[in-house]
Formats: structure tokens, C-alpha cells, sequence
């Protein structure tokens, strides 16, 4: 008998509604249709739990979950039936790409009724979704500790500069005369650029000289570069030299949807030369010259601390959409230590990011193989033994 058959998805998964979020904080996870979207102390699903975004722009976005959790009103719910591998399933859906059956063309929208009859080919031997899901899982739990490492090394970093800089240095730098603390605004020592309008007409598919669009979804919650974004590619062309990111660039979003501000005002940098070019509603900011701040390290640190993304936000324009305006950004006050203690400090925190940077090449690599290997191993193309 072929361990791959064409049936449909209410086979292999019982699918079920989220419901609304609890209004109480807590530590159990809430996931809406973009993963997590905060922490209450109640929770409607247990054990091993698919998240299916409903509605809206991560509609048929997929996540996986072990332990208690609530879903809230933007997402579906998918345990698997019998002795199907819950691990193989959520791959399965992943590889699915089920945005492109949403309904409704302005506010795309997946329903159980839909996912209930949607048909594939799916391997139906537990014993080789296991193995499936081994091989995946492996790569996901390397990639995961990469980005445990990074937390750590960022955090370390951030916490030196808070002690140096924020709290001041104690001690004297041996033969240099006492210079001042300043505070001078983001405007006056960096440049602030906005991105260039693409529409979808002007992506095409991926090739090794194309660039890679950056939008704002390649920026994940907290701050720093996403390894899993949406990616999209355009040609190079003469028109869109000056919106190719470099090396050290920080790049910020400017927009975010009103009832859910996640990523608004939150930084990431660009950690390869000559890959992306910049997108609409994200800003690109840079130091003019090293006469204020000598790293780059040093502004990031600064952009991507919480009290300081939080003053942002406060500043920015409500709607359907929250917006930041890039004189908001420039308004924005940036400490500058005096040059002899940045010159004596930022050698260490620039080699925490070099060690994060380093990571992140790694984490790209595992992401690539496990991109590649993850529609071979769904389809039945590349085997696995039990």
C-alpha cells in the first residue's frame, strides 16, 4: 500500500474556532493570525496544537504549539486524528501555502469549511510522518538555539551599554581631559531615508542577480532581522541604486495595523551588503559620520531599547493603520557618550554583534536547507527511513 494518498485535510485534523482573548495578563500564550500577540492567565487548548491564521494579511499563516495556550478569534485550532504526527502535520500545512485558497479579495479569509475540504497528497504512515518530522524538527531546534544565542549575546550587549553609557562610566579614561554626556537629536547625526513604492507588478521570480525586496515583515517583533519573511524580488536597475540597503544600515517600520502595534518604531540591521533593496513605509537610517557615535552598534543599542520605542510610538498618527512620520524619527533623543569612553567600550559590544551576525549567517544556511529539503519531503521526492 502507497504511504501517500490524495485525501482531504478532515482525515488527518480536526479543525476548531479561536475565541476572544482574555482581557486578564498572565504567562500562557495568546496566538492570533501573526503567532503571539501576548500573554493572559486562561488558556482553550492544550497538548499539541496547530495555530491556522484566519483573516487578513497572515491569513493561513501556521504555527505549532506544545503546551497550554489560547487561540484567540483570528485563528483556527488543528489536532490531528488518530495516530497521525501532529510535528508532520504542521510541516505539511506550512509547505501548503494555504493563503492562496483564502476567500475574498480584500480581506482574505480561511474557514474550517474550507480547510475540511481541501485535498492533497499526504503521507498516512505514522511511523514516516515521524521520521519527517525528525529530520525538520532537528534543523528547527538548531535554528532555535541560534536564536537563544543571539538573545543572550544582544542582551549582554545591551546591558553593558545601558551600564556604561545610561548610568555613566565611573571611572576616569587615564590621559584624556573630562568631556561631556550630550543628548543630541537621531536627525542631527543620522540620515533618515524613506523606501521606494513597489507595487506587486514589479516582482518577479527569485534569480541570484535580483534584489530582494525589504518590507516590513522581514523585521520580527522585538527587534532584529526575521530568517522566514514573505520574500518577493525585483531586477536591478539604475532607478533603485539609492535605495539598496548596505552592511550596518538600521532599518525601521513605519506602519502597523492599529488593534495589534508589534513591530512600529522597532529596528533591525542589515547584516549583508548589496542583498536588498528598501520598501515603502520602512525607514533606512545611517550615521552621517563617526563624529558623534563611532559604531553603528552603538545607535542600534539605543533604537531598539523598550522605553525608547515606546516614547516612538506615542508619537505616531492613528487610524486603520498607526503611522510614523520621519520627523518623528529624527525628533527622536539619542545619548552621546564622550568619544574617548565610546572608543574604550564599543570594541566589546561590537564583537557580541559580529558573534550575533555570525549566528544569523548560520541561521540562514539551516533555513535554506530546511526550505529546500521541506516540499521534497512532503511530496515523497526525498525518503526518509522509518
Amino acid at each position: 500500500m502507497s504511504e501517500w494518498k490524495f485525501i482531504k485535510l478532515q482525515e488527518v485534523l480536526d479543525f476548531g474556532n479561536g475565541k476572544v482573548k482574555p482581557q486578564n495578563e498572565g504567562n500562557i500564550p495568546i496566538y492570533g493570525g501573526n503567532g503571539i500577540l501576548g500573554y493572559g492567565d486562561d488558556f482553550n487548548y492544550s497538548g499539541e496544537t496547530i495555530i491556522i491564521g484566519r483573516v487578513g494579511a497572515y491569513c493561513g499563516s501556521v504555527y505549532y504549539e506544545n503546551r497550554p495556550i489560547w487561540i484567540s478569534d483570528n485563528a483556527l485550532s488543528a489536532k490531528p486524528k488518530g495516530d497521525n504526527n501532529a510535528k508532520f502535520l504542521y510541516y505539511f500545512l506550512k509547505n501548503s501555502d494555504l493563503n492562496q485558497w483564502a476567500g475574498g479579495s480584500s480581506h482574505p479569509l480561511v474557514t474550517q469549511t474550507l480547510l475540511n475540504s481541501l485535498e492533497f497528497s499526504i503521507c498516512v504512515n505514522p511511523k514516516v510522518q515521524v521520521a519527517i518530522a525528525s529530520v525538520l524538527s532537528s534543523l528547527d531546534d538548531k535554528i532555535d538555539l541560534l536564536h537563544r544565542q543571539n538573545a543572550t549575546l544582544e542582551k549582554m550587549a545591551e546591558t553593558l551599554f545601558r551600564q556604561w553609557f545610561v548610568e555613566r562610566c565611573p571611572e576616569p579614561v587615564e590621559g584624556e581631559e573630562k568631556e561631556e554626556w550630550e543628548i543630541k537629536k537621531l536627525g542631527a547625526i543620522a540620515e533618515i531615508q524613506n523606501g521606494f513604492a513597489f507595487s506587486s507588478k514589479d516582482y518577479v521570480e527569485y534569480a541570484d542577480t535580483h534584489l530582494e525586496v525589504f518590507k516590513m515583515g522581514h523585521i520580527q517583533k522585538g527587534g532584529g532581522l526575521r530568517t522566514d519573511p514573505k520574500r518577493d524580488y525585483v531586477p536591478r536597475s539604475e532607478r533603485l541604486k539609492r535605495w539598496i540597503l548596505n552592511k550596518g544600515d538600521i532599518v525601521m517600520a513605519m506602519t502597523d495595523m492599529k488593534d495589534n502595534v508589534v513591530i512600529l518604531g522597532v529596528p533591525a540591521m542589515i547584516d549583508k551588503d548589496d542583498n536588498y533593496v528598501l520598501n515603502q513605509r520602512v525607514a533606512r537610517i545611517y550615521l552621517k559620520d563617526k563624529s558623534n557615535l563611532i559604531s553603528n552598534y552603538l545607535l542600534f543599542i539605543q533604537l531598539k531599547d523598550v522605553d525608547f520605542i515606546q516614547e516612538l510610538q506615542s508619537k505616531a498618527n492613528s487610524g486603520v493603520q498607526v503611522n510614523l512620520s520621519t520627523e518623528s524619527i529624527k525628533d527622536s533623543d539619542i545619548i552621546i557618550p564622550p568619544l574617548a569612553i565610546q572608543k574604550e567600550k564599543s570594541p566589546i559590544i561590537d564583537d557580541l554583534y559580529t558573534k550575533v551576525e555570525l549566528n544569523q549567517t548560520q541561521i540562514r544556511t539551516l533555513t535554506a536547507l530546511r526550505d529546500t529539503l521541506l516540499p521534497k519531503l512532503m511530496s515523497g521526492e526525498v525518503r526518509v527511513e522509518e
